[in-house]
């Protein structure tokens, strides 16, 4: 193609009135120009002014950027389309100035009390630069197809019960938010798979090598550790190789 775009902008979640500046580059045959677009809703339009390759950005709102670039023949390409995400409130003692992008947690998913069959949502929200991904765990177990904010499971069953907790994480590292317990079931609450798991272990087949893992994550006095859930979860494959029967659990 006449146009290649060499760097991409990238999706950031920052607070109220940060600081930043989305990023732009390209190489063509002949010099190029570059023209910055917002949408915010349904409307698109063209920033006025914004014709260099940077765009600094003082955050107001959430909206998605796009930067066309074009040379002196009328070819023209564009970037891809970029979130900028803006969180209302800063997280309690995280000074803008000391913030290096890091993911930090700014909404923690809440403990649930759901009917079989009914639909279950958890949500949890990070700031980072750039933007976090996500991964919910599931009792420790890392969940493939739940990679976003929020966890949805339209249909529950009674083995969805159990502790729910996310990684949010970017170039800068990871951060993790509370566990929860979600219930699932009819008036009486049932027992995590884990502990009847431990109890048939125990007391049923208490014939071979049994190891038993916590990762505690939440305590009162300290902060949260980083990864004791894939701590937990790395050991449990590796004294699986070797033999044990293992169960897991959080907290």
């Amino acid at each position: 193609t006449a146009i290649t775009i060499t760097e991409q902008p990238v999706s950031v979640s920052v607070p109220v009135g940060y600081s930043f500046t989305l990023r732009c580059r390209a190489q063509g045959r002949t010099s190029l120009q570059y023209q910055w677009f917002c949408q915010y809703q349904s409307d698109c339009h063209l920033i006025p002014g914004a014709t260099n390759q940077d765009l600094p950005i003082i955050a107001e709102q959430t909206q998605l950027y796009t930067c066309r670039v074009n040379d002196l023949h009328r070819n023209a390409v564009f970037s891809d389309w970029v979130k900028v995400e803006v969180h209302q409130c800063v997280a309690r003692g995280l000074p803008p100035r000391l913030w290096q992008g890091e993911p930090v947690i700014v909404l923690n998913p809440r403990e649930q009390r759901v009917e079989v069959g009914q639909p279950l949502q958890l949500q949890c929200a990070a700031m980072g630069v750039p933007a976090p991904s996500y991964q919910w765990y599931h009792n420790g177990n890392l969940l493939e197809q739940q990679k976003r904010k929020k966890l949805w499971i339209t249909h529950t069953k009674v083995s969805d019960s159990g502790t729910y907790l996310c990684c949010a994480s970017n170039s800068h590292g990871e951060h993790w938010t509370n566990a929860v317990d979600v219930h699932i079931g009819g008036g009486e609450i049932l027992p995590p798979a884990e502990h009847l798991q431990l109890f048939h272990l125990v007391f049923v087949s208490a014939t071979g090598k049994i190891a038993l893992l916590v990762g505690n994550n939440c305590y009162q006095h300290h902060p949260n550790l980083m990864a004791p859930v894939r701590d937990v979860f790395e050991l449990r494959h590796l004294l699986e190789h070797l033999g044990f029967q293992v169960v897991s659990l959080l907290d």
